[in-house]
């Protein structure tokens, strides 16, 4: 009897380990530099959601596949839609954005962002919603939105000026200057940076002291650092959704995706 070969089945663009107390959430799209899109921010959230419920876990470390943390939205898909003109697909994906950096910001669980590599646009802002963020000496952070012309977003607006001051976020919004994993540390949105080869061990190392601690008082301190400004975070974020979509119908997007492909400078008019 003759058999019929099976396709075999797509990786995961999330994968989860647990190492005792400890969970690691991957983004597992090596290949696109760990780029958004639905499917990816739709995994993630359920890994984030699945950590919060598994009270074993205390410590939850979000990192990247490969050479990237997270590159942002991927440029071909948001390029597709907006040729189609289906705003929808990216409202989808933004307010995804939405959901993932309330899980990261308000579970009662330590995160940690393992910045591996490039974390740009969104990928920046996700990093942005961790406790803490430690990176290699090869990351690279941007606010990259205004160079293609979107708005900010997965949160961005909310954390960046509560970590680094509004004057110097209001600069890397609006130029979406590339910043070394020194000049992250300079500003505070890092709290160390080790070498590459290193990253995962002293991650570790971070994870597990945190793990073994006190999760009482861990819980309570998270707790009370953003249940203040959790109303604040979700108007943010809905404002975001709101403003993206208007950024994302303009002509001013369609000329920073068609100058980003074409490897030119975007001429913008303001509409």
């Amino acid at each position: 009897m003759g058999t019929t070969s099976q396709p075999a089945p797509a990786a995961p663009l999330v994968t989860v380990e647990r190492t005792g107390a400890i969970t690691i959430i991957r983004l597992n799209r090596p290949e696109k530099l760990n780029a958004l899109n639905l499917q990816l921010a739709h995994e993630l959230v359920h890994a984030l959601l699945g950590a919060q419920a598994d009270r074993a876990i205390h410590c939850v470390v979000l990192t990247g596949a490969g050479r990237a943390f997270c590159a942002g939205g991927d440029l071909e898909l948001l390029r597709d839609a907006r040729q189609r003109k289906a705003a929808d697909e990216v409202e989808a994906l933004v307010t995804a954005g939405k959901e993932i950096s309330i899980a990261i910001a308000t579970m009662p669980k330590i995160v940690i962002a393992s910045v591996n590599g490039v974390a740009a646009g969104g990928g920046m802002n996700l990093a942005l919603a961790a406790d803490i963020r430690i990176a290699s000496d090869q990351a690279r952070f941007a606010e990259s939105f205004a160079q293609i012309g979107l708005f900010p977003d997965f949160g961005g607006t909310f954390f960046l000026p509560r970590i680094v001051g509004p004057t110097r976020a209001a600069e890397l919004f609006y130029t979406g200057q590339m910043l070394s994993a020194d000049d992250a540390f300079r500003l505070g949105i890092v709290s160390r940076v080790v070498p590459a080869a290193q990253l995962e061990a002293e991650t570790k190392k971070l994870a597990e002291s945190i793990a073994t601690g006190a999760g009482l008082a861990q819980r309570d301190v998270k707790h009370r650092m953003i249940e203040e400004h959790r109303k604040d975070l979700e108007a943010a974020l809905d404002e975001e959704i709101r403003l993206q979509r208007h950024c994302f119908e303009s002509h001013d997007f369609l000329e920073g995706l068609n100058a980003f492909f074409e490897k030119r400078k975007p001429n913008f008019e303001g509409h």
